[in-house]
């Protein structure tokens, strides 16, 4: 089914296993309505799902339609086992420097000095923070901890000098970087790289993905201390290094698998890239505007804002302009750094700074 476009999460997979282990099976019947059931394919694609099911238990191949590999947007999560959870993507023309096309090719990165000690050792304490579920001892100022104190109270013969309090944890919130490595970001990707190894050392829940025509989960690779070593690994993990870009379908397949979606939840969405999304906006739009209802805070950081004479006039800025929380200048990795450590800061959201600006 993801080789064919249809959008298969992990969990659906071991959910799929499980439904048909619980059902015996007595029949074919019981495994498919166990793959309806927990593989969910959309209404307008039954019928193909059907002629699928029917290729890969019965042998048939007659009803089957070859699928696009190049339209699909593939996911590799560098965790585990690669999750080639795709959705189909239309091929569109329109934008001077995006292409839709996708190019697989390696990068190498220079080993250099990044300058971004400072970042690392602030970047945890500056991250606005939220309240835990999770309770820890506190001596005032917190609610009684029932539990430990009746425990408390039998070991002492029914005196307690005090009474026990516990109170919610303050954690940092957390921090997901999209970067796009397209070829129109490629004069920035490995400031942007740089940038999110030094996120990732400094921060205690940051995550990490790169897209362009397909999406790849890096955070592991960056949690090697060692940057040029981090970097090496990224570059063999990532495919699709100075292609084509397809915004839009890529966030959408981020947002269909929930182990990923989750990682956006109560978090701080940073999109390094220029949004030159290419024809119709409208998939690019109802990703933003997912991200943005399950975003803390969502950012987007184009190197095109380091023009003065920037304004987010192409269709598809205007259009995801209102879901912004902040468009900032993407063109030096000095601001970014000093921009991430200023989030826990309250701002106007982004519509109304650049209609001031306009």
């Amino acid at each position: 089914m993801r080789h064919f476009g249809f959008p298969v999460a992990p969990e659906q997979v071991s959910g799929f296993m499980q439904a048909v282990t619980l059902l015996g099976p007595r029949s074919m019947n019981d495994i498919h309505e166990a793959a309806l059931a927990t593989l969910a394919p959309p209404p307008d694609r039954r019928d193909e799902f059907e002629a699928h099911f029917q290729s890969h238990f019965y042998g048939s191949t007659a009803a089957v339609v070859e699928g696009d590999s190049d339209e699909e947007t593939r996911i590799k999560d560098d965790g585990g086992a690669s999750d080639e959870a795709s959705e189909v993507v239309r091929q569109e023309e329109g934008g001077e420097l995006a292409s839709s096309a996708e190019r697989l090719s390696a990068r190498d990165f220079q080993r250099d000095g990044d300058g971004l000690t400072a970042f690392r050792r602030k970047l945890s304490a500056a991250l606005p923070a939220r309240r835990s579920f999770r309770t820890v001892r506190t001596h005032a100022r917190g609610k009684l901890d029932l539990r430990r104190s009746l425990r408390e109270i039998v070991s002492a013969d029914g005196d307690i000098p005090s009474p026990l309090l516990r109170r919610r944890q303050i954690v940092p919130r957390k921090l997901l970087m999209l970067i796009d490595v397209s070829g129109s970001m490629k004069l920035h990707t490995s400031g942007y790289l740089k940038l999110a190894h030094a996120a990732v050392q400094g921060a205690d829940r940051a995550e990490i993905f790169t897209f362009g025509t397909r999406l790849t989960r890096i955070t592991s690779a960056l949690r090697i201390r060692d940057r040029d070593q981090a970097l090496a690994r990224v570059a063999a993990l990532v495919d699709d290094w100075d292609g084509g870009t397809r915004m839009g379908p890529t966030l959408l397949a981020f947002l269909s698998v929930p182990r990923f979606s989750a990682f956006a939840r109560g978090a701080m969405v940073v999109i390094l890239s220029d949004a030159l999304e290419r024809g119709d906006h409208a998939e690019l739009e109802m990703a933003m505007r997912r991200l943005s209802a399950r975003a803390f805070r969502l950012t987007l950081a184009t190197p095109l804002a380091g023009d003065p004479r920037f304004q987010p006039a192409t269709s598809a800025l205007r259009a995801i302009l209102p879901v912004l929380d902040d468009l900032v200048d993407g063109s030096s990795i000095a601001g970014l750094t000093e921009f991430i450590l200023s989030l826990a800061r309250p701002a106007p959201a982004a519509a109304a700074i650049w209609k001031r600006v306009s």
